[in-house]
């Protein structure tokens, strides 16, 4: 779908309901730094990380007054991020003043906590072992994520306070009822939480977030020509991390990333969408989640997801 061809559509939609999501988004991120002693914000560079950063810059900002977040932003680095994102993630971490943590999969697997089946086998999974180490190494007792329950099902049924064991892994049983703002973050020790404060939000309302917020995000959100390989539906970025393999054809195509993670398993979209409204366009049109028509770890099993979030990967 071109979105140039509509804008119209526009005019009909309605930005009424996002003052009561940022409303709630606040809310949860001010409880965090009330509830908790030593919370972090996890902090990709993406454009989820980067909304919830601008809502932590609304809870405790002031532009007369002044003030910081809180609490420090975390990111763990498989080593195979698009720069683009990296260099915009301490962009913003340096424009705000932030304190942020990096911890890196390649000293994982230095220490031999990590080890991959082959050279060539994707980062992405074990990125939980790297953030459980970080865990322990800061004694951190509530992670920020930006998780949304429209984006996969083992998402869909998660609590936005998501209590985690001693091992860091998601218990079903564990889990505490949520009745109306009243949430239970009581933790015994070696125990934590992970909290979603934009679980009620859609992709489109992020975007039509960053469009009414002024949301500045990373290029490659944008369209943009790239050399891609068309591999079983999804248009794989040729780099040198993700070759060609034999036999498939290199093609340049104006595409845009949906969601952005390792280099390995992300996979962007065919678009010529350049401005958030236009991307707003293209995602009312959009039949297939974000994660469901560009990532690759999620198709390796109808239940990758839910064995990831059970070893403490979100």
């Amino acid at each position: 779908m071109n979105a140039r061809t509509e804008p119209e559509l526009l005019h009909h939609l309605s930005n009424a309901h996002l003052d009561a999501l940022e409303e709630e988004t606040i809310f949860i991120l001010r409880e965090v730094a009330a509830a908790f002693e030593r919370p972090t914000l996890l902090f990709s560079g993406g454009k989820d990380s980067l909304v919830m950063l601008k809502c932590a810059e609304k809870a405790f900002v002031d532009k007369q007054k002044g003030g910081r977040i809180p609490y420090p932003l975390l990111m763990i680095d498989t080593g195979h991020n698009f720069k683009e994102v990296t260099d915009f993630r301490d962009f913003r971490a340096n424009e705000l003043g932030a304190n942020l943590i990096v911890r890196s999969v390649e000293d994982s697997m230095k220490r031999g906590t990590v080890r991959l089946a082959h050279p060539g086998e994707s980062r992405n999974v074990h990125q939980s072992v790297t953030l459980l180490e970080a865990i322990e190494e800061f004694k951190f007792d509530a992670l920020i994520g930006g998780a949304r329950r429209d984006e996969e099902k083992a998402r869909a049924k998660e609590r936005i306070f998501s209590h985690r064991d001693s091992f860091g892994q998601w218990q079903p049983k564990s889990q505490r009822p949520e009745l109306w703002s009243l949430f239970n973050t009581k933790l015994q020790p070696g125990e934590h939480f992970r909290v979603f404060p934009i679980s009620n939000w859609t992709e489109l309302d992020v975007w039509q977030y960053i469009a009414r917020e002024n949301v500045a995000l990373p290029s490659i959100y944008y369209t943009h020509k790239r050399e891609v390989v068309d591999r079983r539906g999804l248009l794989v970025p040729v780099t040198e991390l993700t070759p060609p393999k034999d036999g498939e054809q290199i093609e340049v195509r104006d595409v845009r990333f949906r969601t952005v993670g390792d280099i390995t398993c992300t996979c962007p979209v065919e678009s010529t969408a350049a401005t958030p409204e236009e991307i707003v366009i293209e995602t009312l049109a959009a039949e297939v989640s974000e994660r469901g028509a560009t990532r690759m770890d999620d198709k390796t099993s109808e239940a990758s997801m839910e064995k990831r979030k059970k070893d403490g990967y979100f």
